[in-house]
């Protein structure tokens, strides 16, 4: 897969703002079926930087009932990247 198709979009929330200032940890929406290697080489190829160790969460949203019946929650994959030290990653 292309490096565009792997990385759907960062994530900024308090929590990882906090982390990725503190501890040089960035979180992005990444492909469910991407794995930790191509997050990896999509993350070096698209912004420059050194990666040092990808951790990824499967999540999955609630199940709805409505009257013509139930309908499963969509399921997202984040992908939390450490950065090498010496690298900035400038999202904004």
């Amino acid at each position: 897969m292309q490096p565009h198709h792997i990385i759907k979009k960062p994530l900024l929330t308090e929590k990882s703002t906090i982390a990725s200032n503190e501890f040089n940890r960035h979180l992005f929406e990444v492909d469910p079926s991407a794995r930790k290697d191509e997050i990896k080489d999509a993350i070096q190829t698209l912004y420059k930087v050194r990666v040092v160790g990808v951790s990824t969460s499967n999540l999955r949203s609630k199940d709805r009932r409505y009257k013509y019946g139930a309908v499963a929650g969509k399921v997202t994959k984040r992908a939390y990247v450490k950065i090498h030290p010496d690298d900035t990653l400038e999202i904004l």
